[in-house]
């Protein structure tokens, strides 16, 4: 009985106590994939999965983390109505956020660029996102994302675009 005892104070303790601040700084890439749901002109729109690389580099100012990544999405999303479709997305986004121990909470934004089968445009981006690090090297994420872009489709509209990746990443 004290041998259980014993154990299971070790464990108790060891559980309790409090988790190691990460350090997120230095350089990443990896990978995404996701789902997007884009609202066009005139009841136009659809959803499809996508995925693509990303990479990037953060900076740890102690409880706060900054940083910038530059991500691409392909996919193969018809929006119907004649207004063709959306090909890929690629972004330029600013990441600040905090850092609760564990995991790092983080707000986006940032710029975005689409290629549709009819056009290209740049808009805004902006979202919210978590990254979990499995250990000093490999992180997984997930993010979501609102894109909106005018004059993108064949009769000239805009694409309203939203996102949502997990994310596999490799810390260098």
């Amino acid at each position: 009985m004290k041998r259980i005892t014993a154990y299971l104070s070790t464990v108790l303790l060891l559980g309790a106590a409090p988790a190691l601040a990460e350090d997120w700084t230095g350089a990443y890439a990896g990978f995404s994939f996701g789902y997007t749901d884009a609202d066009g002109p005139r009841g136009s729109g659809g959803n499809d999965f996508n995925f693509g690389p990303h990479i990037g580099y953060d900076y740890d100012f102690g409880n706060f983390v900054l940083g910038g990544e530059l991500e691409y999405n392909r996919l193969d999303l018809d929006l119907g109505r004649s207004e063709g479709s959306l090909d890929s997305m690629s972004r330029l986004k600013l990441r600040g956020g905090y850092d609760f121990g564990s995991a790092l909470g983080y707000v986006i934004v940032g710029t975005a660029h689409a290629d549709t089968s009819g056009s290209s445009d740049t808009g805004a981006v902006y979202g919210i996102g978590v990254a979990y690090p499995i250990n000093d090297r490999f992180v997984i994420s997930g993010e979501a994302l609102r894109q909106n872009f005018d004059n993108v489709t064949r009769s000239n509209g805009g694409i309203d675009a939203n996102v949502i990746n997990l994310r596999t990443t490799f810390r260098f």
